[in-house]
């Protein structure tokens, strides 16, 4: 007993009784009146309140903004999106991601920062609130970057660089093209980068990703997108890739997928895996009119599958398998209308078979002491130069039973084009 039903009981044990039972009765009704008196002043959402929000919302707190940096960051333990980054930062009245006025507010963001996503986190960039992220830049000295170290989601939309002055994308000629616009580093232009250490994903499906990335960028180059040492396992699926400075670069990354794509018009490279990137697929894209290799895989790379892509119109080779890329296949890919079909330099213990190549000078090249590849099956068509192989490669390698044939019509069947973003 406490010390107030101790008072109640200086009595007879059954008038102790009665007391007691009539107090408890006593409590429980206050306790009752008190909750009823609650429960009435709280607030029911509207029917439209109930459905508006597209996430859980968020924590207060989590997202927040540095004006002196410039710099959005979500830590976030939910999901969140644009809406969310918006409403948090002060809606209409900040100057950090707003509303395209010119597009009447409809899913038409600006985006005038930088983000980075911590590790934890998650941003979600999809139709359920946007139709189109512009990045901001001046095309002279401004840019701004997505920083991944957590999880970065786009889907079912457009990303651009945007410059707001000129209304229109930012372009960069940096010095690693031949178009004899302009030979420097480039112009400054926006950029997504998965950062070292980060611990998610980042995933890029059915959307449109165009003018981002630039020479002088951060690190040795930002190539537009950008997997540096992290996102392992991510997916990049059904998308239209292009005018970005590299179509997609990474260092040491395993385990991701990129796979019906359309990968066109870049500075350089269209799909660049490099220094140590391994078990990677490159599956069913079309890569065509870039200003360098269209799909290449270069220093220390391993176990990279690329199959049953279109691959013509690009200034450098179409497949690259360069300085040290072992334990690999190029197989059922189309490629025509290039210079060198598929490239082998420095490259070991590969696999090469079943591709048509067609309407070029070199087909097949195996030089700089490339040994221990399998080049078979493959079919060769109106070639200049069918097979170009460095004196005495042929006999460190396996070459047998690929078909030459300078005296027809190539059959070109390219591949469905992917599905994407509805263009502006």
């Amino acid at each position: 007993m406490n010390r107030s039903t101790k008072k109640l009981c200086h009595t007879s044990t059954a008038r102790c009784l009665t007391k007691l039972l009539l107090y408890a009765s006593i409590t429980t009704a206050i306790v009752l009146i008190l909750s009823t008196f609650a429960f009435a002043s709280l607030s029911i959402p509207s029917d439209e309140q109930q459905i508006r929000p597209v996430y859980a919302l968020p924590e207060s707190g989590c997202i927040t903004y540095d004006p002196s940096a410039l710099m959005i960051t979500v830590s976030c333990s939910s999901p969140v999106s644009l809406t969310d980054i918006y409403e948090q930062l002060g809606g209409a009245e900040n100057k950090a991601l707003y509303k395209d006025p010119d597009n009447n507010n409809d899913g038409v963001w600006l985006l005038n920062a930088n983000v980075t996503i911590q590790s934890g986190s998650t941003l979600n960039v999809d139709s359920k609130d946007t139709r189109w992220l512009k990045i901001v830049a001046d095309g002279q000295t401004l840019a701004y970057g997505i920083h991944v170290y957590g999880s970065l989601k786009i889907d079912s939309v457009k990303v651009t660089s945007w410059n707001p002055e000129t209304n229109n994308y930012v372009e960069s000629h940096g010095s690693r093209e031949s178009s004899g616009k302009i030979v420097h580093v480039g112009a400054p232009r926006p950029y997504i980068r998965v950062e070292r250490l980060g611990t998610g994903t980042t995933n890029i499906t059915n959307s449109e990703i165009a003018y981002l990335g630039y020479e002088g960028g951060w690190g040795t180059g930002t190539s537009g997108i950008h997997y540096h040492l992290a996102g392992h396992g991510s997916v990049i699926r059904n998308n239209d890739i292009h005018h970005l400075y590299f179509g997609f670069y990474s260092v040491g990354v395993g385990g991701m997928i990129i796979e019906n794509n359309k990968v066109h018009d870049m500075g350089h490279y269209g799909i660049d895996p490099h220094t140590g990137t391994h078990d990677m697929v490159i599956r069913n894209n079309t890569v065509y009119g870039n200003n360098g290799t269209a799909i290449i895989c270069s220093l220390d790379c391993y176990n990279i599958l690329i199959e049953k892509n279109v691959v013509y119109n690009n200034t450098g080779s179409g497949i690259g398998f360069s300085r040290n890329m072992t334990n690999s296949i190029a197989r059922d890919n189309n490629i025509y209308d290039q210079s060198r079909a598929i490239h082998v330099s420095r490259s070991h213990n590969n696999e090469i078979y079943n591709n048509t190549v067609s309407n070029g000078k070199s087909a097949i090249v195996l030089v700089s002491n490339s040994s221990a590849n399998k080049v078979h099956d493959n079919n060769i068509i109106n070639a200049k130069n069918p097979l170009r192989i460095d004196p005495g490669l042929d006999q460190v390698n396996t070459i047998y039973d690929n078909r030459i044939d300078n005296n027809s019509t190539p059959k070109i069947s390219p591949s469905s084009p992917p599905i994407t973003a509805s263009q502006e």
